[in-house]
């Protein structure tokens, strides 16, 4: 558990780098509105992370829970803007359904994020 802050920073790092690289080829290519998508949702959860690892750390929130709803927003994220890449680049998705039910762990994780918020910490 101790790695675990240090590789969730990590993680949304690499997510804050693709999320602007999403963004320079959404302003440079044609009819690319999928990719300013992937680009947003990277972007504004890899903030979250890096949130939820200060607030966790600060002991704001419930440690535990509140790792379950960073770990969500990586997974979510990716599955989201990963899917729409794809679909930019090579005209397929990831999987069916992949980038609704990113959507649809993300909302997960924002719910879980604020039971983390409510918990009691002791």
């Amino acid at each position: 558990m101790a790695r675990l802050p240090g590789l969730l920073i990590g993680l949304a790092s690499i997510m804050g780098a693709c999320g602007v690289m999403l963004a320079a080829a959404a302003a440079h290519l044609a009819d690319a509105s999928r990719l300013g998508a992937a680009s947003s949702m990277l972007l504004f959860h890899a903030t979250a992370v890096l949130a939820i690892v200060a607030v966790t750390d600060r002991a704001i929130i419930h440690a535990r829970i509140g790792t379950i709803a960073a770990i969500g927003f990586v997974i979510a994220a990716s599955l989201f803007a990963g899917d729409l890449t794809i679909r930019q680049y090579a005209g397929h998705g990831l999987f069916a359904m992949a980038a609704p039910t990113g959507g649809t762990l993300l909302i997960l994780s924002w719910v879980v994020l604020a039971v983390a918020a409510m918990w009691p910490q002791h």
